[in-house]
């Protein structure tokens, strides 16, 4: 039945009813104008921009997702045409330098503006928990100022020698064994196995055997590896909090992986503390080890502001221990691995080398007096090559390590084009302004990146890209240093690295024995590339065929 309005209008609809179908209409336009504003506004803020293209709510996350597993190549990219790139996310942003005078300001000048953050801080945590390269302010002045003390001593360097000659040996007879037998070797995982041993000897001072002739598998090496791809993976996954409130994919893993890393690290702090009272009880103080566990052990029990606040308690030392093996486990592994390739792939660096190191081991025989051992294919040739590797290590002393000029170099080159810590995150507390006039915002990321800086020709001149460890080197022959600003391979700054020396010490022993006797050749078709995560190690390992060099 129509109704009386319907019937005055000839049963036409009312103009009422036919206008709101048309205010639908403008209200939707309205809504798509305002959007539309404000992506044209978004656009015009951006334009000039150096970096990935930036859309609004998300950032660049897709091009940043599309580019993950070449993030640091993609980064060398817009890192040569613009020194400083911003990299916009969902709730903060990144901004990316390689220029040594904005690596200064944020790394020394105005360095309490940058700390790691509490961005940071809640990614690594559950790995780092308050440990040196987790902590910020007092809590990192204090664990700096005890750990330089510790790291100066003559005791632990002394230690150190005599640990990293030993499983520097003991790799060489892995690789003498895998010459007789025509093995393919993956040497990144025999280096991890290496450093993992010998730090957790200097760190633990426990011996896990992962370098045993049989290679046995390692729970502890397996999980902290895990956890550290992990918790890398958060600094791009915007779901990851989410994952690990409802304990699914990998934050599901990370608990599982952290659970195993906690239990041997604890079980290793329990039965030290018990060695040092059974030590005292029975008095043997010669007889308290020399590692850093030890040492902070003592610290802890001494008590005072330094002390007792910081290594008290299991979960303190638990936090500087692991520290200590992210720091120096991984990172040397890693360098070793791309100084071995390079030398695959430069043979003419790999013969200077040589060259270098049987001139040193004849130099050192003649100081010592001793006559080295001949080497032949007869009767008896492995106990010999065995005898005259050992005699080899023996004239490696901290000193004579430092005579070898081009070693030192080689290092240091593969360190400016694969370090092994290629990004480096630090908060912003405060707006500041980069030398270079970029604004950086309170509550933001500033990373410096290694990698990209290694590789610009603003810093190193158009061989930036090239492997020349004689960039290096004077006129005189004499090791020639770069700025810490240019060469961040070890941070710089109130933050540099601790370890250095000690990283130099382990990695030079090594390949002075390793480079003196064998000879490694990359298996055809082997792909070398990084793997994303807090180190730059091989995403597929390196995999070798191993012979031994002839000797004169």
């Amino acid at each position: 039945m129509s109704s009386p309005m319907e019937e005055a209008h000839g049963g036409m609809p009312s103009t009422t009813t036919a206008f709101f179908p048309l205010a639908g209409l403008h209200k939707f336009m309205a809504i798509f104008l305002v959007f539309l504003s404000w992506i044209l506004v978004h656009w015009w803020s951006l334009r000039k921009q150096k970096g990935p293209r930036s859309w609004p709510v998300i950032g660049a996350t897709l091009e940043q997702l599309r580019n993950y597993y070449r993030m640091h190549d993609w980064l060398v990219e817009y890192l040569s045409k613009h020194r400083t790139v911003t990299v916009d996310m969902p709730f903060t942003s990144y901004t990316y330098i390689a220029d040594p005078v904005n690596v200064e300001h944020v790394l020394k000048t105005n360095f309490n503006n940058y700390p790691k953050g509490e961005v940071y801080r809640s990614y690594m945590d559950v790995l780092l928990g308050d440990g040196i390269f987790n902590a910020d302010g007092e809590l990192w002045r204090k664990q700096r100022k005890t750990a330089s003390f510790e790291f100066a001593s003559k005791n632990l360097r002394d230690f150190s020698t005599i640990v990293f000659r030993e499983y520097s040996l003991k790799l060489s007879s892995i690789l003498s064994q895998a010459c007789k037998a025509g093995k393919v070797v993956d040497m990144q995982e025999l280096y991890m196995r290496m450093t993992l041993d010998s730090i957790c000897k200097v760190g633990f001072g426990v011996e896990i055997g992962t370098l045993s002739p049989e290679l046995p598998e390692n729970s502890f090496a397996q999980a902290f590896d895990a956890a550290n791809i992990i918790v890398t993976l958060r600094f791009i996954d915007p779901l990851w909090r989410v994952k690990k409130f409802l304990h699914v994919g990998s934050e599901a893993l990370l608990e599982q992986s952290i659970k195993l890393v906690d239990e041997f690290t604890y079980s290793v702090i329990r039965r030290r503390k018990a060695e040092i009272v059974q030590a005292r009880a029975s008095g043997k103080q010669e007889k308290i080890k020399h590692d850093i566990l030890s040492r902070f052990i003592e610290l802890g029990e001494a008590g005072g502001d330094d002390g007792g606040s910081l290594f008290g308690n299991d979960k303190g030392l638990r936090d500087v221990v692991l520290n200590f093996v992210i720091a120096g486990r991984d990172t040397t592994a890693t360098t070793l691995s791309w100084f071995t390739y390079m030398a695959m792939t430069h043979p003419a660096v790999a013969e200077k080398l040589r060259r270098e190191l049987a001139a040193f081991e004849a130099d050192r025989a003649r100081e010592e007096g001793v006559a080295l051992v001949p080497c032949s294919d007869g009767e008896g040739a492995d106990e010999a090559f065995a005898a005259r590797v050992a005699q080899f290590a023996g004239l490696l002393s901290y000193d004579g390590l430092g005579k070898l000029v081009y070693l030192h170099a080689c290092v240091t080159e593969t360190l400016r084009l694969y370090p092994a810590v290629p990004q480096d995150p630090k908060g912003i507390a405060e707006d500041d302004v980069l030398p270079d006039g970029t604004k950086v915002r309170a509550g933001g990321m500033v990373t410096y990146v290694p990698y990209s800086m290694g590789r610009m020709e603003y810093n190193w001149g158009p061989d930036a890209a090239s492997f020349r460890p004689e960039r290096w080197i004077g006129d005189d022959g004499a090791f020639r240093n770069a700025s810490p600003f240019k060469f961040t391979a070890f941070q710089a700054g109130p933050r540099i690295c601790l370890g250095k020396d000690s990283a130099y010490l382990q990695m030079k022993m090594a390949l002075a024995i390793l480079c003196r006797f064998f000879r490694f050749e990359l298996v055809e078709g082997h792909p070398v590339k990084y793997r994303m995560m807090t180190i730059l190690s091989m995403a597929h390992g390196l995999k070798v065929r191993v012979s031994r060099a002839p000797l004169a």
